[in-house]
């Protein structure tokens, strides 16, 4: 039997069975939802976890301990996707993302709580990494472009509804079933899965050694960024000994990491890959995408709660406008790439696009009326629909079936790594901008929580202390999304080398596959470059 996704077909050509693939896909984007809605849903139900459970110090950590292990651990679950079968490594990483999700719930304590979280972030980095090389597999990318709007759907969705669904399930239930509810989704999925997808199983006659150096030297790097990022500026000065250790260590780890991957049989993150020219791009690209993306996401709320006034009970929904235009705008440019089989205008338009939408951003002051700001986040959103999907397709393409796998993971590694630039970045500058300017207008009645007040908060400030504030977040916002259109020029530079390589469409299917009508012989094109 031939190795899984090696394009060879033995079956005759049959055309998809859409109704089969969507059930597929639903149970794909089910598993999406659940690693998306978790941090969301957590958030709102910190404060009511930290006055039960105490352990205030060690707040950050809930979220910290999830993120660093869903970044360290999603190049290693492609990986494994790619030498094992993608649907076990799949189904697998789902069970441990609901045992993570089950212990969470039964948290005795702050510290079991942060282990169990990371327990939970193990299994959402397969998760996320799983349904994006899956679709790969199941759909050829001529094709896949019509169903990369669900995936922009699922995201709106987790950002909207996460902090109202986390606020009313606290509220009713108890915060503990903020966690129990990934239990019966994740179940439906995994049944579902189990039942309908077919992928083609691997040839077990090779031996396979797994790159457990690679994978160390990358996993420690990858903490050391993640830490870095979360840390400076906040727990630690960016030029303290802690910090400037971190960043030693990663260094070190990651420069071994580069020697090791270049001398393994089966190198966790194959080198070969980064020369292709359209799959680096799309690694920039993918990483100023998530630089600006998270950045838009945390300090939106914060202008629209400090300046214009809005409630924090419906933070999600202030981000609507947004939300909307990338999922129209992906769900378009996903069904012309579809029909007409080209793309490269797409990274071009959505890079200028998110260039003018955080330019328009950095001119919100405290007269900007929420209509115009709702604009000014249309445009942005658009950018993002057009890239968020494209950077992965393209990605995708521009390389081999057994490859597929580590492709899906370093390029939603580079974006989970984007975001977490962007956040310390543009944080930092944000409140630093925002301690000057209270400091220029008579200080700050609370200078270490200056950039943290709510709107109920403010409504008590003195009429003077309330108006020097808001002008300092105006001007703290305007400096950080100024930041983020400069960034953003790169990507619309970087989106002018994009080589146009077709995209095939439906090939042969194999035997095996028919189950899902999947498209498995010839979808995949490696770009010379």
């Amino acid at each position: 039997m031939p190795a899984e996704g090696d394009g060879v077909a033995d079956g005759p050509s049959t055309a998809p069975r859409p109704r089969s693939v969507r059930v597929v896909l639903l149970a794909l984007m089910i598993a999406l939802l659940l690693a998306m809605l978790d941090n969301m849903i957590i958030g709102t139900a910190m404060p009511t976890i930290v006055g039960e459970l105490g352990g205030l110090a060690h707040l950050s950590w809930v979220v910290t301990a999830y993120t660093l292990a869903t970044a360290a651990s999603t190049p290693i679950w492609g990986k494994l996707g790619d030498m094992y079968g993608r649907k076990g490594v799949f189904l697998t990483s789902i069970v441990v993302f609901l045992i993570g999700s089950a212990l969470s719930g039964m948290a005795q304590d702050m510290g079991q709580l942060i282990g169990f979280r990371a327990v939970q972030g193990l299994g959402a980095g397969g998760l996320m990494v799983g349904v994006m090389a899956i679709i790969g597999d199941l759909i050829p990318p001529r094709e896949r472009g019509r169903y990369q709007g669900m995936m922009a759907g699922v995201m709106a969705l987790a950002m909207i509804g996460g902090p109202l669904a986390g606020g009313t399930i606290t509220d009713h239930w108890g915060w503990r079933w903020s966690f129990y509810i990934n239990l019966p989704l994740g179940a439906v999925a995994l049944a579902m899965l189990g039942v309908v997808l077919h992928l083609p199983k691997r040839d077990r006659t090779a031996r396979v050694r797994v790159d457990y150096l690679g994978a160390a030297l990358l996993t420690v790097g990858i903490t050391a960024i993640v830490l870095v990022t979360t840390w400076g500026g906040t727990e630690y000065a960016w030029d303290s000994a802690v910090i400037m250790e971190l960043i030693a260590i990663g260094v070190a780890a990651l420069v071994g990491f580069l020697f090791v991957e270049t001398r393994v049989a089966e190198p966790i993150m194959p080198l070969h890959i980064f020369r292709s020219r359209n799959f680096t791009l799309m690694s920039v690209i993918g990483f100023l995408t998530g630089f600006v993306m998270f950045g838009a996401v945390l300090f939106l709320p914060l202008f629209q709660q400090s300046v214009q006034g809005a409630s924090a009970t419906n933070s999600g929904l202030l981000l609507l406008p947004m939300l909307l235009s990338m999922m129209v705008v992906s769900l378009i440019a996903g069904r012309v790439t579809t029909s007409s089989g080209k793309y490269k205008i797409f990274p071009i338009i959505g890079s200028a696009l998110m260039v003018a939408g955080l330019y328009l951003l950095a001119q919100m002051d405290t007269g900007t009326s929420r209509l115009t700001s709702g604009l000014y986040m249309a445009v942005l959103g658009a950018g993002m629909g057009f890239l968020m999907q494209i950077t992965m397709l393209v990605a995708q393409n521009s390389v081999e079936m057994k490859d597929m796998g580590v492709a899906s993971s370093a390029t939603t590694l580079f974006r989970t790594l984007g975001s977490s630039f962007g956040v310390a970045i543009m944080g930092a500058l944000f409140t630093s901008r925002v301690q000057d300017e209270m400091s220029a207008r008579g200080g700050s009645p609370a200078p270490q929580q200056s950039a943290q007040l709510d709107a109920a908060s403010l409504a008590e400030l003195p009429e003077q202390v309330r108006e020097a504030y808001q002008f300092a977040v105006a001007s703290g916002t305007h400096s950080a999304f100024l930041l983020g259109s400069a960034i953003a020029v790169i990507g619309f530079l970087a989106a002018f080398l994009v080589k146009e390589v077709p995209l095939k469409g439906a090939g042969p299917v194999r035997p095996e596959n028919e189950a899902t009508g999947a498209p498995e012989g010839g979808t995949k094109v490696a770009e010379a470059v």
